[in-house]
């Protein structure tokens, strides 16, 4: 999501549009559309400010509470799913949760060893197979 512009950007447009300046102008130098300067003194007369709205959402409910107490709860079950740790856990959590809170407590997500035993097989027949046809650059 794009930054929104700044306070200053937006009182000195505005300002200038009090002073009696045409919104093109205004738009023009402050390099802004019309719409977002219409945007800002609907907002000036609705709420006395002109400020950017916030969009973050509150994260105060999150589903897991004390992290320190989750924390212990996926070092004990680390052998389980996130979807059997939802259910361990109880308290109408879902598997989303437990990513969330997992990616919160900076703790990666297990690697299969499969994958890198065959990735590194494949590499090795690779190498064989361009030794055979290139012997004089290795």
């Amino acid at each position: 999501m794009p930054a929104p512009y700044s306070y200053d950007l937006r009182a000195k447009a505005v300002s200038a549009y009090h002073r009696g300046e045409k919104k093109i102008a205004i738009c023009r130098l402050m390099k802004i559309s019309r719409n977002t300067l219409d945007l800002w003194l609907q907002r000036e007369q609705k709420t006395g400010d002109f400020k950017a709205i916030a969009n973050s959402p509150s994260r105060k409910n999150r589903k897991i509470q004390d992290l320190a107490r989750f924390e212990q709860f996926v070092k004990q079950h680390q052998d389980k799913t996130q979807q059997q740790m939802a259910d361990l856990w109880g308290e109408n959590l879902t598997q989303q949760n437990v990513s969330d809170g997992i990616k919160k407590l900076g703790i990666t997500r297990k690697k299969k060893l499969t994958d890198i035993k065959k990735e590194m097989k494949r590499k090795e027949e690779n190498f064989k197979r361009n030794s055979r046809k290139n012997p004089q650059k290795i």
